[in-house]
């Protein structure tokens, strides 16, 4: 349990005046921020209110008013205030799912804010758990072990701020509330920036008769598989072999590369035991951004750019998933069929690829970046049809900011490096097995735009060099049968 909280002193100020001047008797909203685990404290970075919901209602209203209960009262007398707070749990925890996608490495959901009187409060302690509990499963803390989530409460009349754990044990009581410190400080100033371009390429074969069938399915295995693998990986850190226990001064950003250990091919070993019918080939690169206490280790920033890492890809199979239920719902899911048998669009994902017999390909969302607190950042995704101009309504919904114009402040790493593309191939053991030169490699110098294209002609390449192969061998062994039986006719003659 941690049992003191620090809040960023200039956002609190800014959340307090905007609550008072709102005029609403109640709020709910997301508590950006940080747990530190050997630190034993935790940040409180930003207060985000959840936007109303699609019918423009709010997420969180009180309901069962006092005033009704004081007409009823004798006088010289007052009934208990009954009054409670309603709040729409789904609506609370879809935002927390997409703002969860947008935030980088050590900035995280870290419970929920409401903003209601203090009897409104205390008659509604198990919603309150209920609600902290659907916001931790919609934006879970990957690589933080800490089974609860921080309730902190802006009362008026008097203005007070108060703070709790809120435990997210599944038999959920008024006991799971306990109190904890909160105090107020500059805590952004005092953040150290890492930053990572991190390069991937990946073949994951497809099995006959595996249960994951989806390309979804199986892109989702071989990210939780290179998640454990990536978190052994040892980092350099500016050039220099990383010291896990080191602190760094503030100031700057420091670049973070991963040195991946030399992995015995499971997938070859694997290959022996199983029929494979295919192969996907995910490559490209992801830029991170991790950000840690200075009073922390190294150890703590490498561990949150790793789970940045992997967060980023999950996060952009999540947004092709979501646009291919989007248009599967409104009856426009149609995945592009070219003449050379290429299938490519979001749709892609929901085919059963142990019955797809034509190439595949697909390019991801690439991430981008736009300025937030005290020289941090936010992320985002857009499409390779979109552009920047999208993110305006995305930030301004989700986060409540405003950008005048974002195009001269936005960060495209990934404009200048190769967005996550995925290809997809199913071919006989005999292609699949063919070596990996004939596959497109991650350094290939590739341009964005081209990526995809790229790859499927490389693949198509390899496909048709190994039928030329076959037709010569063919060629070779007619011509060997024909010479044998001429030279088995002249002999018999003489």
């Amino acid at each position: 349990m941690v049992k003191v909280v620090v809040g960023e002193e200039s956002q609190v100020k800014i959340a307090e005046d905007r609550l008072s001047k709102s005029g609403v008797p109640s709020q709910v909203g997301l508590v950006i921020g940080n747990i530190s685990g050997k630190l034993d404290r935790g940040f409180i970075f930003d207060l985000i209110p959840t936007p109303v919901n699609d019918n423009g209602e709010p997420a969180c209203s009180i309901i069962g008013e006092a005033k009704d209960d004081r007409k009823k009262a004798p006088k010289g007398k007052s009934l208990p205030n009954s009054s409670t707070l309603f709040i729409d749990k789904d609506w609370l925890a879809e935002h927390a799912r997409q703002v969860g996608r947008m935030l980088v490495g050590g900035v995280k959901v870290v419970g929920i804010y409401i903003w209601t009187n203090e009897s409104s409060f205390k008659n509604s302690t198990i919603t309150l758990c209920q609600a902290a509990k659907a916001v931790a499963e919609a934006a879970p803390l990957l690589e933080v072990h800490w089974d609860e989530r921080l309730l902190v409460h802006i009362g008026y009349s008097p203005l007070r701020w108060t703070c709790r754990n809120c435990s997210l044990a599944s038999n959920i009581t008024s006991g799971n509330i306990r109190p904890c410190d909160f105090k107020m400080g500059k805590i952004l100033s005092t953040r150290q920036a890492f930053r990572c371009t991190y390069d991937f390429d990946w073949r994951l074969p497809i099995y006959q008769g595996s249960s994951n069938k989806r390309l979804v399915d199986i892109l989702h295995h071989g990210i939780s598989i290179h998640a454990k693998e990536l978190k052994g990986a040892k980092a350099l850190i500016d050039g220099k072999l990383a010291n896990e226990d080191e602190q760094f001064d503030l100031g700057g950003v420091h670049d973070v590369e991963f040195l991946l250990p030399f992995m015995e091919d499971t997938y070859l070993e694997v290959c022996s035991q199983k029929e494979i019918t295919g192969l996907l080939v995910f490559s490209g690169s992801v830029c991170s951004y991790a950000y840690s206490n200075s009073k922390e280790p190294s150890s703590q920033a490498l561990a949150d750019i790793k789970e940045d890492i992997i967060k980023s890809l999950r996060s952009r199979l999540d947004i092709m998933c979501d646009e291919a239920d989007r248009k599967s719902d409104s009856k426009e899911d149609r995945t592009e069929e070219s003449n050379n048998q290429i299938l490519s669009g979001s749709a892609v994902l929901q085919l059963d690829l142990q019955l797809q017999r034509k190439h595949c390909s697909m390019s991801f969302p690439r991430r981008v970046f736009l300025p937030w607190l005290a020289d941090t950042f936010l992320c985002d995704y857009i499409q390779p049809s979109e552009s920047v101009e999208v993110l305006l309504d995305h930030f301004a919904e989700l986060m409540s900011l405003e950008f005048p114009s974002i195009s001269s402040i936005i960060l495209e790493p990934e404009a200048e490096t190769e967005a996550p593309a995925l290809v997809s191939t199913t071919k006989s053991f005999l292609e699949v097995s063919t070596p990996y030169a004939l596959l497109p490699k991650s350094d290939d110098p590739l341009s964005n735009k081209n990526r995809a294209a790229t790859i499927l002609t490389s693949d198509q390449k390899s496909t048709n060099t190994a039928g030329f192969n076959l037709m010569i061998a063919v060629l070779v062994l007619v011509v060997s049968v024909v010479v044998g039986f001429v030279v088995f006719s002249v002999r018999s003659s003489s």
